[in-house]
């Protein structure tokens, strides 16, 4: 699996506009395109059908109620991901960025429900006024920018893709625990086979099925489970091949304040949500993100959400498990992500391709998760490896925010007790670290006063000395280059084990070593 910046054998043709020089920028042929967007729909399909199958399972819809839901989230998905990737003035971050349903948004959705004299529209108008609030705020809420540096936002991209490991999990298990065969060792064979596949494409030496591992590892994933008996086809064709979104299938919106005040909290969770993960996306393809990008990037977001609700979807906002497959091929192209969306559009529009996408087995979806999120979480330690620790509170500020980020994931009941508008900002590992870590930074790197000039020992920069005898054996032009001593002709000066010390000076006495690289032989045991 190859994530660095070398040029590969299948991205010769690849191309990126004179005017432009960011790599997110670059133009692939379109059949290439279409393979690797479809690789970003496949890779987030079980997520972004997720919302509407517990809603509408929840509320007790018909299914052809519930197919409306699954629809319309393909459908505006798609737009919604366009738009945030190929951009117009003032809406869309132009980044390779996935759009989609926001899970976060269940538990309120569902208590909005709950409420006697709710229904459906209820939800829908709740959404579509408090997008309107979010969208207008967009500018001032991407003002934060100022204050995510790399311990913040590395931190933040690390817990993301913690947080999505018990989503591979749950998926690897079978993802329904109600299900009689959940977490059947079946199930995780089959995960842990679609994980073997992937591993094994992103080693071979063809770049190209190293860019397709997830695609290859969940179509044979696929056909691995159909003679496991795990992959069931019998649905597909049921119903109509094609069909428009319905405007307003469920009704017109209907509006109240309550369940408006606690939609808006979902968004203002969702758009923290997106703006780590546009931060993620840019340090993953290594471009700048600035306050503008955010904003245009939250605006695109915000208009998503406020027009789903016509189609009969919710709340929209970036997908962070798309980030990993980013990290995972290093095709970095908007234009991918772009031709993604162009895909769920159509399976939004024929749903028998969602059918056929829809019978994959959700323990080969966690296989290739395993991969996914995992990437994740070491794209943020790569972004906290240019962190300094030495003299300063960042060790405290990305321990403490990532055990915070963590709490909601171990213990889901932790908060129960809390109000409900809490529980909706910090049941989210996501945002519970990303708050933490913003409000640390500003405790300890941004507000001075008051602060130790001796850090706590967490912080406390190494007591280093040299010997008077250490300093004598060096010598005019020596230097440390990459963790390695070399004199002024750039030839290393080796470093010799206390055990062995007199081992090689008594090979140098007897004329064995007469140059300095000899004393690397004698080290390694060789002659």
């Amino acid at each position: 699996m190859s994530t660095d910046n070398k040029p590969r054998p299948s991205a010769r043709r690849t191309s990126i506009p004179a005017s432009s020089q960011r790599p997110e920028d670059a133009w692939l042929p379109i059949g290439r395109m279409i393979v690797f967007g479809l690789q970003h729909v496949l890779t987030m399909y079980g997520g972004l059908i997720a919302v509407p199958l517990v809603v509408g399972g929840a509320i007790g819809l018909p299914a052809g109620q519930t197919a409306i839901l699954v629809t319309a989230s393909l459908f505006v998905g798609g737009l919604a991901t366009i738009l945030q990737s190929v951009g117009v003035p003032f809406l869309g971050a132009k980044l390779p960025v996935v759009q989609g349903v926001t899970f976060g948004g269940v538990a309120t959705m569902l208590a909005i429900l709950a409420t006697p004299g709710n229904d459906i529209t209820t939800v829908l108008g709740a959404v579509i006024v408090a997008s309107a609030i979010g969208f207008l705020i967009a500018p001032f809420f991407a003002s934060i920018v100022r204050f995510l540096p790399p311990v913040v936002t590395g931190t933040v991209i690390a817990a993301i893709g913690l947080s999505l490991i018990p989503v591979a999990s749950d998926w690897a298990m079978g993802g329904d625990a109600e299900a009689a065969d959940y977490g059947a060792v079946t199930n995780v064979l089959l995960a842990f086979i679609t994980l073997a596949i992937t591993l094994l494409f992103s080693k071979v030496g063809s770049a190209t099925l190293s860019r397709l591992s997830i695609l290859l590892g969940l179509v044979l994933g696929t056909v691995v489970g159909v003679f496991m008996g795990l992959t069931d086809f019998s649905e597909v064709g049921e119903g109509s091949w094609a069909a428009l979104p319905e405007i307003f299938g469920f009704g017109l919106p209907s509006f109240d304040v309550a369940a408006i005040v606690s939609m808006l909290i979902v968004i203002l969770v969702a758009k923290t949500e997106t703006v780590a993960n546009l931060l993620a996306v840019g340090e993953v393809v290594k471009t700048p993100v600035d306050r503008r990008r955010i904003a245009n990037g939250l605006r695109a977001d915000m208009l998503s959400s406020t027009l789903a609700p016509i189609f009969g979807s919710f709340t929209q906002t970036a997908f962070s498990q798309n980030i990993g497959l980013i990290a995972l091929t290093g095709v970095r192209s908007r234009f991918v992500v772009a031709a993604g969306g162009v895909i769920l559009v159509i399976m939004g529009l024929l749903p028998i391709l969602g059918q056929v996408v829809a019978a994959i087995p959700m323990p080969v979806l966690g296989g290739a998760g395993m991969v996914l999120f995992g990437t994740v979480a070491g794209s943020g330690i790569r972004t906290l490896k240019s962190v300094s620790f030495e003299g300063n509170m960042n060790l405290i500020i990305v321990s403490v925010s990532l055990a915070f980020g963590m709490i909601p994931m171990v213990q889901p009941d932790f908060y129960g007790d809390f109000p409900s508008w809490f529980q909706t900002i910090f049941s989210s590992g996501i945002s519970s670290a990303a708050i933490m870590a913003v409000l640390l930074n500003l405790l300890f790197n941004e507000i001075r006063f008051g602060n130790s000039k001796d850090p706590s020992v967490f912080a406390a920069k190494p007591i280093r000395f040299l010997t008077a005898s250490e300093l004598q054996k060096l010598r005019e032009g020596d230097a440390v280059t990459d963790g390695r001593l070399v004199d002024r002709d750039g030839v290393e000066v080796p470093q010799v084990p206390d055990d062995r010390t007199a081992e090689v000076r008594d090979a140098i006495a007897s004329g064995e070593v007469t140059d300095t690289s000899q004393i690397r032989m004698i080290l390694d045991g060789r002659e």
